[in-house]
C-alpha cells in the first residue's frame, strides 16, 4: 500500500528553509523544525532524513526559487549597466527592509558556517557563485556592447568584483549595514567599471 502522506512536504520544507534561513544551520534543532512546522519527527525524518538531509534539501530550494530565478532576469535583461544597478537596488532592499530584513542570504550565510564543510552543501554554494558570476557577466558583456563600461574594463573581472560584492551586500546586511551606506558602495563600484559621463 503507498505511502499517503498527510501533509504537503513543499510547504514544510518552505518553512524549513525561512527557519534555517533566519536562524542559521548549527543554531536550529531538529525541535524548532518539528515546533515550527508542526510535524512529528518520524514525518520528517521518513520524508527528508535527518537535519543535514533536511538543510541540504532547504538550501537547494532556496537556490532554485530564490536565487536562480533573480539570475536569469539578470542574465536575459538587455540594457547593461542599468539592469546591474537595478540587481544590486534590489538586492539592499531585500536584505535591509521587509520581511526578510537583516536575515542576509541563506547561501551566503551557509559559505560563513561549518555546513560548507559538507561536499554535497559546497557544490550547491558552488553552484550559486557560478550562477551569479554568469549572470553579471552576462550583462557586462551587454554593457560592453552598449558602450557602458569604461575603456579597459574586463567584463570578467569585473563580473568577479561584483559577485564579491554581493556576498558583502549580504553579509554587512545580516550584521545591520545601514543601507544608504550599501547603495553607496555599490554605486562606487559601477562608477569604477563604467564610462564617465560627457561633460
Amino acid at each position: 500500500m503507498p505511502d499517503i502522506k498527510h501533509f504537503d512536504p513543499d510547504a514544510a520544507l518552505d518553512t524549513v528553509v525561512r527557519l534555517f534561513w533566519k536562524q542559521g544551520m548549527a543554531t536550529t534543532g531538529i525541535q524548532d523544525i518539528v515546533t515550527a512546522t508542526g510535524l512529528n519527527r518520524s514525518s520528517l525524518y521518513a520524508t527528508f532524513g535527518g537535519k543535514q538531509e533536511l538543510y541540504l534539501a532547504a538550501l537547494r530550494r532556496y537556490l532554485e526559487l530564490r536565487s536562480l530565478p533573480v539570475f536569469r532576469r539578470l542574465a536575459e535583461d538587455d540594457r547593461g549597466l542599468p539592469a546591474v544597478a537595478e540587481f544590486f537596488d534590489g538586492l539592499v532592499e531585500a536584505r535591509c527592509a521587509g520581511e526578510y530584513a537583516r536575515w542576509g542570504c541563506m547561501v551566503s550565510n551557509a559559505h560563513a558556517g561549518e555546513e560548507n564543510g559538507d561536499p554535497e552543501v559546497r557544490a550547491v554554494l558552488d553552484r550559486h557563485h557560478q550562477e551569479l558570476r554568469d549572470a553579471l557577466y552576462a550583462a557586462l558583456v551587454t554593457a560592453e556592447a552598449h558602450g557602458q563600461l569604461a575603456p579597459g574594463a574586463d567584463p570578467a573581472a569585473a563580473a568577479d568584483l561584483l559577485a564579491l560584492l554581493a556576498y558583502g551586500v549580504n553579509l554587512r546586511s545580516r550584521a545591520g549595514a545601514d543601507a544608504r551606506a550599501l547603495h553607496g558602495t555599490v554605486a562606487a563600484a559601477l562608477d569604477s567599471i563604467g564610462r564617465p559621463a560627457a561633460a
